[in-house]
């Protein structure tokens, strides 16, 4: 597979190349620009070669493929029945604010965070209890364990975002332990967004927050997806882990008749990438931790003025901007280098200095964004 090639995504519909003019590089949604591995796209054309295409529902064979995958990659045990699709994270988190959370709850929510995360709340009249991080010289990031103690009262649940958006932090099991410990002491119930489970580096191994303790798992609802790792987000599938029966009927009386069932084309990708698609996802992960590195020396030897920490997952790296002096760096950048970053601002409303950008494509393509952006602040002088 040859991941330095560059391929042409105009006139697809694909929204990562839609969504600005065609001049402009587009490094902002977390959408890979590699294609997808050939047991996914042999999946799906097998499934094809049957004429009919109606409604669909996960067979037995897909949750025993992801029961053996979460037992394989993650050391942790669940049951079939654990398992509720969706036709995406976001939907799951809005679906468990709605229907498991009495009205007027605070929900507490680590910052920065996936701007999705953030907005939920609000879209159930939820009051949101904003934690920061606290960012440790070594450029890692703190939950602020007394600081949870304290929100966690006014809270009936903790959106959670493992490993972290915009971030690329990596929670290690103690951390996690801790934060499981405190949601089980004032009952708080626990949406652990993990959709980047599968993208972490340096051989660190994902910890699903449920996976600690038969407590931390009865008040979890755990949202997966192979869309991030294997690129599929296209397919609209994802699943929870709610192992709480109880939890799991309100959860899934929580569709309401606007969460769909999942589409028969994402069913079939989910399968095959879960259970042909490790090869690929092995020398996908190496690139990525390539393009990761060389470009955080490029940050540190061509942009004195951004700062970036090491992401430890996903193929987000989270710049500061501030020593640059522009009003809106991410504004800057769309007009005067024609590269689409994400706004800080998207984040949090203390991250307007900052920038996300996508380091999951061919490095032809990030070189020339970052020559770009390079030459936009040279002219600067």
């Amino acid at each position: 597979m040859d991941l330095n090639r560059v391929y042409h995504r105009l006139n697809t519909g694909s929204k990562k190349w839609s969504q600005y003019p065609e001049d402009v590089l587009p490094m902002w949604v977390a959408d890979m620009d590699f294609p997808v591995a050939e047991p996914i796209m042999q999946a799906l054309k097998t499934r094809l070669e049957h004429p009919l295409l109606g409604y669909s529902t996960a067979q037995q064979s897909l949750r025993q493929t992801l029961v053996a995958h979460l037992a394989e990659r993650y050391g942790w045990s669940i049951q079939p029945q654990d398992l509720v699709f969706l036709p995406g994270v976001e939907p799951g988190v809005n679906m468990a604010l709605n229907a498991l959370l009495p009205a007027g709850s605070g929900v507490v929510v680590q910052t920065p965070n996936y701007a999705p995360l953030l907005a939920a709340p609000a879209h159930w009249n939820l009051p949101r209890i904003d934690l920061p991080f606290q960012a440790h010289a070594n450029g890692e990031y703190a939950t602020d364990i007394v600081a949870l103690q304290q929100a966690l009262p006014k809270a009936r649940a903790l959106l959670l975002s493992n490993p972290h958006n915009p971030l690329g932090k990596v929670f290690e099991p103690e951390e996690l332990r801790a934060i499981g410990q405190a949601c089980v002491q004032h009952d708080v119930l626990i949406i652990s967004d993990e959709i980047h489970a599968d993208i972490l580096f340096d051989g660190r191994r994902h910890t699903p927050i449920a996976s600690l303790s038969p407590e931390i798992a009865a008040r979890s609802v755990t949202l997966m997806s192979a869309s991030k790792a294997w690129n599929i987000a296209g397919m609209k599938c994802a699943f929870a882990i709610v192992p709480n029966a109880e939890l799991r009927q309100r959860f899934n009386a929580g569709r309401l008749g606007l969460v769909d069932s999942v589409n028969a084309l994402g069913l079939e990708a989910t399968q095959a990438a879960y259970s042909q698609g490790a090869p690929w996802l092995a020398e996908v992960m190496a690139y990525l931790q390539d393009n990761r590195d060389y470009l955080a020396d490029a940050v540190k030897r061509r942009f004195p003025g951004v700062r970036m920490n090491l992401p430890q997952s996903t193929y987000l790296a989270w710049l500061d901007c501030s020593a640059l002096g522009l009003a809106d760096p991410q504004r800057f950048f769309l007009d005067e280098a024609r590269v689409a970053l994400s706004a800080g601002l998207e984040f949090g409303e203390a991250c307007g200095q900052f920038v996300r950008l996508n380091f999951g494509c061919p490095r032809p393509m990030l070189e020339e964004a970052l020559a770009r952006m390079e030459r936009s602040l040279s002219k600067r002088g």
